[in-house]
């Protein structure tokens, strides 16, 4: 593999690993402050790219289906957050997998009713259909790095959320200890609908701005959710920070997997994670 080859790789790691970051983000806040293991979150990935695609026929234009696809999604988000998932706060964890399961199968046939079982492809705005130029006969599409920059200013954005604002010290006060924030006269409940909220809309823009490259097509969640688990079991439940990092890893362990030895591919994500364990099993930022 030569220089350029290695650099072009390196973005498509780097881009996918962004992608992995909102998508994991979210499930890493949901399981480590509400407690709740969501398998609907790859639904949710997979909503935001149908949205994005339908919404984008009807507007004519990208950024516009994004902007009205996101506030539907909070909205379902917190919807599903108060009429189901708020039942699952005291309950074991086979009634949140049981119920959540449930939820992959309303959404996936939700989805065949709106929208069918087809494959559709969402075009890029002409603006960023270009390539950069790496030398003379390797170019690399705007439109991947237009991704990768757009995730790296929601991560900063997450970051100053969590730490700047009040409501990330409530957040941050409820994933810490529950029952003395609420003692302290915090709405938890009111903390975790937003949590839940903001958690399936972060899935859903990543599903949105992936739909352009990867295309849209039924059940296209359940592959991004397997890899986020591993995202978090690396980056240590409930972190932030893990989940960056874990989603880097990850993100270039499949892309140079998938070059270097195809056949065996997802053995170098897995195999990334078992290294990790063996070296710290809470994760790398996760608390013993």
């Amino acid at each position: 593999m030569d220089l350029t080859s290695f650099l072009i790789q390196t973005m498509n790691g780097v881009q996918y690993g962004f992608l992995l970051f909102l998508v994991a983000s979210g499930l890493t806040l949901v399981f480590g402050i509400m407690g709740i293991i969501n398998l609907a979150h790859g639904a949710f990935y997979m909503f935001g790219a149908y949205l994005v695609f339908w919404l984008t026929n009807v507007s004519g234009n990208l950024f516009l289906g994004i902007l009205l696809g996101l506030p539907v999604m909070l909205v379902i988000g917190f919807v599903i957050e108060r009429f189901a998932i708020s039942f699952l706060y005291n309950r074991d964890h086979l009634y949140q997998v049981l119920l959540t399961y449930g939820l992959i199968l309303i959404l996936n046939e939700l989805q065949k009713i709106l929208w069918g079982s087809d494959f559709y492809s969402v075009p890029i705005p002409d603006i960023l259909k270009g390539s950069f130029p790496l030398t003379e006969n390797q170019d690399y599409p705007v439109y991947r790095l237009f991704i990768s920059f757009v995730c790296a200013l929601v991560a900063l954005g997450m970051y100053g959320l969590i730490s700047r604002t009040k409501l990330g010290m409530m957040i941050r006060a409820g994933a810490s200890d529950r029952e003395m924030a609420q003692t302290l006269g915090i709405d938890i409940g009111r903390v975790f609908a937003i949590v839940f909220s903001f958690g399936a809309a972060l899935a859903a823009f990543a599903g949105m701005i992936d739909a352009p490259v990867s295309s849209v097509y039924p059940g296209m969640g359940d592959q991004i959710l397997i890899v986020s688990f591993v995202v978090v079991v690396i980056g240590g439940i409930g972190s932030i920070k893990g989940a960056f990092i874990g989603a880097m890893l990850i993100g270039l362990a499949d892309t140079f997997g998938k070059v270097l030895m195809p056949d065996l591919a997802s053995m170098a994500v897995y195999g990334t994670m078992a290294l990790i364990l063996m070296w710290r099993p809470q994760g790398l930022f996760g608390r013993a």
